[in-house]
């Protein structure tokens, strides 16, 4: 039988409710008033896509490890990325975001990790030689393991109805592992720890030296006049790096590794909780509170109610915080989240995260734009093309189209550009395996295509040849003033 909603004490006298109804009810209690913020103040307000575990003290032994542990990432690390998007937010840096849709702990394996990371670094390359600004690279990885979903159950095929697989860090995917268990949480940690250690031993190491370039396979682009543009491009990098070898410019210890920070959604704020410390700001030395679960988490579309717990917990983290903007939307009431989560108007603190869906785009973005340019907020406009455009094939496979998403970010450029704005960053769900579950790009992949290499558990993912083609895509935005897909 299942357990009643309860606050959970925890080990440092903090409450963590580790057994709540899942909300998306209009008629959830009321938030409760106060100026006043602790970790757990959440805990007062109606919370939406939460978790309910059947036992209450298996949950509480669980949120118990979770506080003793050493935290995931440091104050100094956060501060550094926070540095990196005031500039982003100041039009001297570009942000790329991108990983998978919901990690696995199945993909906490050395070669899905460099996959990635080799991915992310080149589409890096390719932007920097476009904009001829730096890039900030955020990876959806080391703790994108939870996903919302809009219906928190499924009917299977003989009419049974199960609860839907909401990330590894609440459930498995297998039918029989379908109960959320709190045990997973610390899983997640350790999952999550594992691969930044990979991630940090592997960049110290000479992984991202620009002095060994990666190799650039473009045999997959069918389109020759797309060929030739992105090889040109390929080679204009390459030439670049061989140039500064020549002349003896290549020595800055720079070439030889760069940045590059973790993020997830923060939905299950019982883990943000527990992971969030009191610790002290390396630049002013006052104490602080840090989430150290990652470097940056945003609060996702679905979640971001004024009144709501999600916003409450976000405004009182000292990370750099992503805010997802669906079509639904108003802009008067995107003021007032802003108002709330950043009352300062600290310029980078919020990521404004835009996905609204290729045939949207054009009619919500200007008024968000305008909106936000007359409340003062100075923010990064970063844009996912990748959430409004899903869709099903005729078999009822949920696919994405190449050709969709690029218009919803040549769209996104074109108006930022037209209101005097600028957008400062790209968010994508991609994978560094050759997969096949978004249709189109230079591969020409179909609807017939997606059963060859469809391995998500959740949304498609780019693949690493369609990831690498938008970055060539964006460049070339920057370097010809438009984007020109084959």
């Amino acid at each position: 039988m299942s357990s009643p909603p309860v606050q959970l004490p925890l080990s440092d006298g903090a409450k963590s409710a580790a057994a709540r109804t899942t909300s998306s009810d209009p008629s959830s209690p009321p938030a409760v008033s106060s100026g006043e913020w602790s970790p757990t103040s959440w805990q007062s307000k109606p919370m939406r896509q939460s978790v309910k575990y059947n036992d209450v003290r298996v949950a509480e032994r669980a949120l118990q490890k979770l506080e003793s542990l050493p935290p995931l990432v440091t104050p100094v690390e956060i501060q550094r990325l926070r540095a990196s998007l005031k500039e982003v937010a100041l039009g001297n840096a570009f942000l790329l975001q991108g990983g998978d849709c919901a990690e696995l702990f199945d993909y906490c394996t050395a070669q899905q990790i460099d996959a990635k990371m080799k991915l992310l670094l080149q589409m890096s390359l390719v932007l920097i030689w476009g904009g001829n600004i730096p890039v900030v690279r955020i990876a959806r990885m080391a703790g994108q393991f939870a996903k919302p979903r809009s219906s928190l159950t499924e009917k299977l095929e003989d009419g049974r109805e199960v609860p839907s697989f909401r990330g590894d860090n609440i459930n498995g995917y297998p039918i029989e592992e379908r109960t959320p268990d709190p045990k997973r949480l610390v899983d997640a940690y350790f999952h999550s720890a594992a691969t930044l250690n990979y991630v940090r031993s592997q960049l110290s190491s000479g992984f991202a030296d620009l002095h060994h370039p990666f190799e650039w396979t473009l045999a997959h682009v069918q389109d020759d006049e797309s060929k030739e543009r992105y090889q040109s491009i390929v080679d204009s990098i390459t030439d670049a790096i061989r140039f500064m070898r020549t002349i003896g410019a290549d020595t800055s210890s720079s070439l030889g590794s760069v940045d590059l920070y973790t993020s997830h959604e923060g939905m299950l704020l019982e883990y943000e909780q527990s992971l969030t410390r009191h610790l002290k700001d390396p630049t002013t030395g006052q104490l602080k509170w840090y989430n150290t679960s990652a470097h940056f988490i945003w609060i996702g579309d679905r979640t971001r109610q004024l009144d709501g717990a999600h916003v409450e917990y976000f405004r009182g983290i000292e990370n750099p915080i992503g805010i997802k903007v669906g079509p639904s939307m108003e802009d008067a009431e995107l003021v007032r989240l802003l108002d709330i989560v950043n009352p300062n108007k600290e310029i980078g603190k919020i990521t404004l995260i835009t996905r609204y869906g290729c045939d949207k785009v054009a009619g919500k973005l200007p008024g968000h734009i305008k909106a936000v340019a007359e409340s003062g907020h100075v923010v990064v406009w970063q844009c996912d093309p990748m959430h409004g455009n899903t869709r099903s094939s005729e078999a009822g496979v949920k696919t994405r189209q190449f050709g969709s998403i690029i218009s919803e970010l040549s769209t996104a450029i074109r108006v930022h550009k037209e209101l005097g704005s600028r957008l400062g960053g790209v968010h994508l769900e991609l994978t560094g395996e050759n997969v096949t579950e978004c249709v189109g790009g230079s591969q020409g992949l179909t609807d017939k295509d997606l059963s060859l290499n469809y391995t998500t558990y959740c949304d498609p993912r780019l693949n690493n040849k369609q990831a690498l083609e938008a970055a060539f895509l964006i460049a070339g935005y920057y370097r010809e003033g438009k984007i020109t897909p084959p």
